[in-house]
């Protein structure tokens, strides 16, 4: 009865080694940025897959009445349908990043159509705003060997994340929350979504409160909010 268990034991030893190499504080394709070290009291919220109506404009109404800048990582096909909401984000002061034309995962990307991709919705953010993105988050965290490099030649930083808050199938506000406060421990970069990667409209209302709800209980805790090139300009590139 015992071989059960070992290949049980060794097929959770694959899953654990396997999240080490691609997950997304994994280093093994080329340095991306995660957070400062831990105990750090900084953390940074970033938003994945907007530019999206009408929960894009809820949080930056939140964000604004606190205070507070975060990091907005941009599909290309959604910035062409509200260029309006990134001349606001960047208006406001924000960070904004490329997250590619239209969210494919870059494992399976040829190098032609990564750097179609990239370029395409580096060109529609800088027509949105007047900024080329000097940011990138790879769809879904999916990297392989050249992705960060040929990020990299273009002129942007690879940013991942080490808090997720599984936002985009939850239930409550209250369970991202959750997720968010077993991770947190100081200098996180915290994986949020105000849009959805399949359809323009994704419902995020429970990505509304609960920024609302993380900004106030943090700000509680004597947590500084700032955004990634903030945390990038103290000279760590990636954290171990």
């Amino acid at each position: 009865m015992l071989a059960p268990f070992i290949g049980l034991g060794a097929l959770g030893l694959a899953s654990a080694a396997g999240y080490h190499t691609m997950g997304p504080t994994s280093q093994l394709y080329g340095r991306n940025f995660v957070g400062l070290p831990k105990g750090t009291k900084k953390l940074a919220l970033t938003y994945d897959d907007g530019p999206n109506d009408p929960y894009t404009e809820s949080i930056l109404n939140v964000l604004d009445i606190h205070d507070v800048k975060a990091t907005f990582f941009l599909i290309g096909r959604y910035v062409r349908q509200r260029p309006d909401l990134v001349r606001r984000q960047v208006v406001l002061g924000h960070a904004i990043g490329n997250h590619t034309w239209d969210h494919p995962n870059l494992i399976f990307s040829t190098p032609h159509s990564l750097r179609s991709q990239l370029g395409k919705t580096s060109q529609e953010i800088f027509d949105a705003c007047g900024q080329k993105p000097t940011l990138f988050r790879p769809p879904f965290g999916g990297r392989r060997p050249g992705v960060i490099q040929t990020a990299s030649s273009m002129g942007m930083t690879a940013v991942m994340w080490n808090v997720t808050c599984y936002d985009w199938s939850a239930t409550s506000n209250e369970k991202i929350e959750a997720h968010a406060a077993r991770q947190i421990r100081g200098g996180d970069v915290i994986l949020l979504h105000d849009g959805g990667h399949k359809f323009f409209g994704a419902d995020r209302n429970w990505t509304v409160k609960a920024t609302d709800n993380l900004i106030r209980r943090y700000k509680d805790e004597g947590y500084e909010f700032v955004t990634v090139p903030e945390m990038l300009s103290e000279g760590i590139v990636h954290r171990l």
